[in-house]
């Protein structure tokens, strides 16, 4: 009986040519690595990411939790990671009452487009309406100086992106600013379910602190937080509008443009 494949690596070696002024020279590079990733809840497969292969349980864990397929880590009974030829299969094991009300939610969608209107049923799934920030969760202190400290730390603890420059990061710090965890991965969504689904692990989701990505602000970014009651989003790039709005409706303080000493609060009152 053969052993199960292991996981790839999540940085691969690759040949290429470097062209410069100087000349054309062949060379060994550091390539990030992206693969399928297949969830499958109980049994049953519900999508397939493309991700860097690392922390895969952390990934799967943020995941559900992120896209509301459980309400708490509780619920989830066990993760089975599995390398496989096309590339990783993870089995998530979860609560019967949790995978029933995910059932009801699948059929409540389902036969809604005999209009003939395409996209009916992924409007009505966006869940646009987060539920408020809890008051004992906000960080009404939380300023430039702290968001700029967690910015000017996550540059030296992305090793991933060190060497292949092709990896986005999610960070956690703590209400002062100290970077406390970094996820990285190709997706910047992915990412942020690897943070979440670490914080989830070691029972953190609760403690104070704030996140910080990469990447721009995007919608789907500012709802995986306000689904997670995470009181406040720092993002290196611009957010969108509707990001601007999700954040508003969950009391989520939304950053933008964190560079140098600089930020963008979009939430902030005046």
């Amino acid at each position: 009986m053969s052993a199960d494949p292991a996981l790839p690596a999540p940085i691969g070696e690759l040949p290429v040519v470097r062209s410069t002024p100087s000349g054309r020279q062949a060379a060994l590079d550091q390539v990030a690595a992206e693969v399928p990733v297949a969830l499958s809840l109980n049994g049953i497969s519900h999508a397939v990411m493309m991700a860097t292969p690392a922390d895969i349980e952390d990934f799967a864990l943020g995941f559900a939790l992120s896209e509301g397929l459980i309400g708490s880590p509780a619920q989830c009974y066990g993760i089975e990671v599995r390398a496989v030829d096309a590339g990783v299969d993870v089995q998530l094991q979860l609560a019967s009452r949790a995978f029933e009300a995910l059932k009801q939610r699948r059929r409540a969608f389902e036969g809604r487009t005999g209009c003939g209107v395409c996209g009916v049923e992924s409007l009505a799934a966006l869940d646009l309406q987060p539920e408020p920030l809890p008051p004992g969760r906000a960080l009404p202190a939380l300023g430039p100086a702290e968001v700029s400290r967690a910015f000017h730390e996550l540059a030296g603890r992305q090793p991933l992106n060190a060497q292949s420059g092709a990896c986005h990061a999610a960070g956690w710090a703590a209400a002062d600013g100290r970077l406390l965890e970094v996820a990285e991965d190709v997706g910047r969504h992915n990412a942020l379910d690897k943070l979440i689904g670490r914080l989830a692990r070691t029972g953190r989701l609760a403690e104070p602190g704030f996140a910080i990505v990469s990447s721009r602000a995007s919608y789907e970014l500012v709802r995986k937080c306000a689904r997670l009651q995470l009181p406040a989003l720092a993002a290196i790039s611009a957010p969108t509008t509707l990001a601007v709005d999700i954040a508003r409706r969950a009391g989520l303080r939304l950053f933008g443009f964190c560079r140098a000493d600089s930020t963008v609060e979009y939430t902030a009152s005046s």
